[in-house]
C-alpha cells in the first residue's frame, strides 16, 4: 500500500535536529534520534500526535538523552541497532543490516554503516525517499571517525552513496556551513559546490536550516563521497604531499584534513 511521511525538524541543544514523522495511514508517529525529550513532546502535543516509536541510528547521547523520558510519558517502542543493544537505553526491537522495520503502512530498510561509531545503522525508506542517517552522513560532510576503521567507513558512505539520487538526507546536525567552506577548499572548480555554498551562506544568514538535503547533490559536492574523482584525489596528493589513489587512503585523508580545518 502506498503511503508518505509527514516528516517535521525540531532543532534541539546547539545543532541538533530531531526527526519527528507520521505515516497518515496508521497514525503512527515515531522520533528519530531523540536527544533530549522536551521540545519533541511538545511538538508532538502541539501536533496531536501520538508518539509510537523512537528510532535510533546509535548510542550517542545527543541522540538517545531523550529516549526514557519519552518512553515513559508515551509507551512508544524504542528501536536500535542490534550491535550496539547495550548502549541503546530502552532498547525493545533489535534491528541488524538488511532487516525490514515495519512503520504503520510504510517500511524502513535497515543498512548497517559504522564508521563514527562500531555500531551505527541507518534507515532507508524507500518508497517514501527518505534517508534518516544519523552522523554518519552529513549534508557536505560525514561524522567523525570515533569507533570505525576508514575502510569501514568509506564502505558505509559507499553503500549510501548507492541509493537513489532523489533520496533525502535527514541527518542529525546543522553542520552545512562549515562543511562547505571545508569542501571548497578541495574542489574550487567544482561549480555545483560552489553555486551550493552560496546558496547555503545566504540561508544562514536568514537563519534558515540546509537540512534535508538531497542525496543527487551529495554526489555531485560532498568530498566524502567524491573519493574517486580526479579532482579531489588531486587535492589529497597536494594535501599529503604523496601519491595515492586507493578510495579508503583518499577518505582517511579528507577526514584527517577536516579535523584539522
Amino acid at each position: 500500500m502506498s503511503t508518505t511521511l509527514d516528516i517535521v525538524r525540531i532543532p534541539v541543544l546547539n545543532d541538533n535536529y530531531v526527526w519527528l514523522m507520521r505515516e497518515p495511514q496508521s497514525g503512527a508517529v515515531g522520533v528519530v534520534d531523540p536527544a533530549v525529550a522536551g521540545p519533541v513532546l511538545a511538538e508532538a502535543a502541539k501536533r496531536r500526535w501520538k508518539i509510537t516509536h523512537i528510532l535510533n541510528t546509535h548510542h550517542h547521547g545527543d541522540h538517545v538523552g531523550g529516549n526514557l523520558e519519552i518512553k515513559k510519558a508515551t509507551g512508544c517502542t524504542i528501536v536500535g541497532p542490534r550491535v550496539d543493544r547495550a548502549r541503546i537505553p530502552g532498547i525493545d526491537i533489535e534491528v541488524d543490516d538488511g532487516d525490514h522495520y515495519r512503520f504503520g503502512e510504510a517500511e524502513a530498510e535497515v543498512f548497517f554503516v559504522p564508521g563514527h561509531t562500531s555500531g551505527h545503522i541507518a534507515y532507508a525508506f524507500r518508497e517514501q525517499r527518505a534517508l534518516f542517517c544519523g552522523d554518519t552522513l552529513f549534508a557536505l560532510g560525514c561524522g567523525k571517525m570515533f569507533e570505525g576503521t576508514p575502510q569501514q567507513f568509506w564502505t558505509s558512505l559507499s553503500r549510501l552513496r548507492a541509493l537513489p539520487d532523489d533520496m533525502r538526507v535527514y541527518c542529525a546536525h546543522e553542520y552545512t556551513q562549515s562543511n562547505a567552506r571545508f569542501a571548497v577548499t578541495i574542489e574550487a572548480d567544482n561549480r555545483k559546490l560552489m553555486e551550493r555554498s552560496a546558496a547555503i551562506d545566504a540561508a544562514r544568514s536568514r537563519s534558515q536550516a540546509t537540512v534535508p538535503s538531497l542525496l543527487g547533490e551529495e554526489k555531485a559536492t560532498n568530498p566524502f563521497l567524491r573519493c574517486l574523482e580526479p579532482a579531489v584525489v588531486d587535492s589529497v596528493n597536494k594535501y599529503l604531499g604523496a601519491r595515492v589513489s586507493d578510495p579508503v587512503r583518499v577518505f582517511a585523508a579528507i577526514r584527517d584534513w577536516k579535523n584539522r580545518f
